[in-house]
């Protein structure tokens, strides 16, 4: 065995220099396309923020701040510098044109002519923020709250909550964790870190929607983030009571941080795995489509299945759309989830999972579904460990705007 080896390998032989020239070719057509790809830019000006109806990028990062900006004042100053840190990097280091006062240092850490890579930086605010210190409690958004833990949670403090969180999303991770650290720095006396989470999404195999950790089609159900109607109808707030005035155009953001017991998943059979979630692991498809190379954009269809013979009533998602008259208002969300994977726990087991993050016009679109599901098969497989809730704040208009200007401006 071993002498065919080597006769196979000697004839497959190639010379050092060729080889090094081989690899050379290849390591420069990767370097080449990844640097193409990152001379795309997203605008960082409008009515909204960018990294909520954006194509999720591959890499991402939430950091969460808790602010420590001594009066409002402060707060002001913190929410301009980290507009013009944002409004920076994403146009790749581009120093923006004079202005009044001593601008912010615009050293990119990629150096001045940084690709912008389709960076996006999304700023959202917690409940945290509307206590005593800077006033802001008759602005509160009207729904914004602190996340509770549900039934199956087990929320680590050290990882749940804060007064700010920033979402830092692009298409390599060189560029998320650059812009983090420069905003980290740039905004240090304003605020301080409270935890971070990076993330991460797979390439599609073979093609679509990306996978999960657990191998499933991860966001096949989402609204139609080109069509303006429907995002106006269930992502961004619309102007009108209850909500305050400055909120409209912004919208609610839920993060939760899901550990998946691995282990356990991968040992049970490929045909439960798929009544536990409701959908073809290989194509995405609903149960009701047995053709390997039906479409994951078929609809789920429960109304000649209403015992759940077919889809279970407590596969994931038919209790996160039971498509009944009683549910229709709290069964659409944004979701713009990514995987993580992290150093093992105090146990010594793998710390991987879903970074599930969402949008929506109502918090509570998003906690009637969350509640619904707590009765999932998939809950033990699954352990929720941190995040929390978040009002992402309206987009900045122009060069004059900062973030929450309009939570900020006009208060005595």
């Amino acid at each position: 065995m071993l002498g065919g080896a080597a006769a196979a390998a000697a004839a497959n032989l190639v010379p050092a220099g060729a080889a090094h020239a081989q690899a050379t070719a290849y390591q420069d057509g990767y370097n080449k396309l990844a640097t193409e790809d990152s001379r795309h830019s997203i605008p960082f000006y409008g009515q909204h923020q960018a990294g909520i109806a954006t194509p999720p990028q591959t890499a991402a990062a939430f950091l969460s701040f808790d602010v420590t900006a001594g009066n409002r004042r402060e707060l002001t100053d913190l929410f301009r510098t980290l507009t013009e840190r944002a409004a920076f990097l994403t146009k790749g280091g581009t120093p923006p044109p004079p202005g009044p006062g001593k601008p912010p240092e615009q050293r990119h850490l990629l150096g001045p002519t940084a690709p912008p890579d389709d960076l996006t930086v999304t700023v959202a605010v917690g409940a945290s923020l509307f206590d005593g210190r800077y006033g802001l409690a008759p602005r509160k958004p009207a729904q914004l709250k602190t996340m509770r833990a549900f039934s199956h949670d087990d929320l680590d403090p050290k990882i749940t909550h804060g007064d700010l969180l920033v979402q830092v999303c692009a298409n390599h991770r060189d560029t998320v964790g650059n812009a983090m650290l420069d905003i980290v720095r740039q905004t240090s006396s304003g605020m301080r870190l409270r935890w971070r989470t990076d993330a991460f999404r797979f390439p599609p195999r073979p093609v679509g929607v990306p996978r999960d950790w657990m191998g499933f089609k991860d966001g096949v159900s989402n609204p139609d983030t080109t069509n303006a109607s429907q995002m106006n109808q269930v992502v961004w707030v619309q102007p009108g009571r209850p909500e305050p005035a400055w909120t409209a155009g912004g919208t609610y953001q839920a993060l939760r941080i899901i550990q998946m017991h691995l282990d356990t998943w991968d040992a049970v059979p490929v045909e439960q795995q798929e009544r536990i979630f409701g959908r073809r692991k290989i194509s995405g498809a609903p149960l009701y489509a047995t053709d390997p190379n039906a479409s994951d954009e078929l609809d789920p269809i429960y109304t000649n299945d209403p015992q759940g013979r077919l889809t279970p009533l407590n596969c994931h998602i038919r209790l996160a759309n039971p498509q009944t008259p009683q549910t229709a208002a709290t069964s659409t969300i944004l979701r713009r989830s990514f995987q993580y994977d992290q150093s093992p726990d105090a146990g010594g087991n793998p710390n991987m999972g879903h970074t599930f993050c969402c949008f929506q016009q109502q918090l509570n679109t998003y906690i009637a579904m969350q509640t619904r599901l707590e009765k999932e098969m998939l809950t033990r497989f699954i352990t929720p460990i941190g995040g929390g809730y978040f009002f992402a704040v309206p987009g900045v208009r122009d060069a004059q705007d900062y973030y929450a200007s309009g939570l900020l401006r006009g208060l005595s």
